[in-house]
């Protein structure tokens, strides 16, 4: 699963090994040795991988939170860690490479519908508005380009790469706790964006179900299929995200959203609030409850077809609730948290930052006096 590393233990991955030649099916019976290494230090890597055969690269920074601001770190680990990944494949002679990859990597908030592998191509890298989804499309680049590579002992390196949308299961520590945290703190009182916008997320185990069956593709059994292949994995269901979370409105005890402010309010809001953490970063770290990515992520349609795993990687998705992951979520964390304060000074932050760009930006002020013209003029 695609995650970033926790402080304690930065920039670390855990490689399965499997002593089975590559012709053969590999053996999940097996108990996993487990090697903690830096992604970034290709000695660590060369020896946490003796006797491995597959090597699944899932380690990444930067995805949420403020680590989404930490421009030299996201480079760092993503880039420069691939380029590593690439580096002890080759010279361990591993013949196998799964890129946990990311949706992130064509999409950067235009609309798509049911899109394939076929039909979109790479957004452009100098577009993106954030640092992880340049930074993760340059790594799956890196990584599908490597596919037929020599390896140093004879043989070839085969890949492929898993573009998956946002992760839930019962034990993710990313996505959840996030979103629950935001509603606690009053940041989801408020709708936004098209009220019709789909999106895909993937449950943790059918996206290791992905990851095994793309393990079995890239061997000669199954003819190297998935060899230089890149594919998008979900549930095979697309949802509305403020539907979507309605469980954990409920499981938190908070009423769903039902006022809709415009969506380049909430990008203001967005953009000031990263600034902030720039300014305030060498003093402290700010987390800004919501990123221009994220903004884009929530008010725009963007859903995808799975049709080339299902018929190259025989993938299909089992069918998991997010209501399971907000029960499980809760019995850990029962205890409900109180944030009157810092709602209190977040909405006095957001207001004051709004006002300051509608002073400094008249054509703003005449924008959104046009929009409350129409409004009145529908009311009428």
């Amino acid at each position: 699963m695609e995650k970033s590393p926790p402080k304690d233990k930065k920039h670390r991955s855990v490689f399965k090994h499997d002593s089975k030649p590559v012709e053969q099916k590999p053996d999940c019976s097996k108990q996993a040795r487990k090697k903690r290494a830096d992604v970034r230090n290709f000695n660590d890597l060369y020896d946490a991988c003796e006797g491995v055969d597959c090597v699944i690269h899932a380690a990444a920074y930067g995805m949420s939170g403020s680590e989404q601001l930490h421009k030299k770190e996201i480079q760092s680990v993503n880039i420069e860690g691939t380029g590593v990944v690439l580096e002890v494949c080759k010279q361990r002679n591993i013949p196998r490479l799964i890129y946990t990859s990311s949706v992130n990597v064509v999409f950067a908030g235009q609309t798509i519908i049911d899109g394939d592998e076929a039909s979109l191509t790479y957004f452009p890298i100098d577009q993106q508005v954030n640092e992880y989804s340049r930074t993760k499309s340059i790594a799956e680049q890196m990584i599908l380009a490597a596919n037929g590579s020599p390896l140093a002992g004879g043989g070839k390196l085969y890949t492929c790469a898993l573009r998956s949308p946002g992760i839930y299961g019962p034990e993710e520590q990313r996505h959840l706790p996030r979103l629950a945290l935001n509603i606690e703190r009053g940041l989801f009182a408020v709708r936004f964006g098209d009220p019709g916008a789909l999106m895909n997320w993937v449950h943790v185990k059918n996206l290791v179900q992905a990851h095994i069956l793309a393990a079995e593709a890239l061997t000669l059994e199954k003819n190297y299929i998935a060899g230089g292949q890149a594919y998008f994995i979900h549930d095979n269901e697309k949802v509305n995200l403020f539907e979507w979370l309605s469980p954990l409105f409920e499981g938190l005890g908070v009423r769903k959203p039902w006022i809709r402010i415009p969506v380049f309010l909430v990008r203001i809001s967005a953009i000031f609030m990263e600034n902030l953490h720039y300014v305030l970063c060498p003093i402290v770290e700010i987390t800004p409850p919501i990123t221009r990515h994220e903004v884009l992520n929530v008010s725009c349609m963007h859903t995808f077809k799975i049709n080339k795993a299902r018929a190259h990687l025989g993938y299909s998705p089992k069918k998991y609730t997010f209501a399971d992951c907000v029960d499980h979520y809760l019995k850990q964390n029962p205890k409900k948290r109180n944030f009157f304060l810092l709602k209190c000074f977040l909405w006095t932050v957001f207001l004051i930052g709004l006002v300051i760009v509608l002073i400094n930006f008249p054509e703003i002020v005449k924008f959104l006096w046009e929009i409350w013209e129409s409004y009145v003029g529908i009311l009428q």
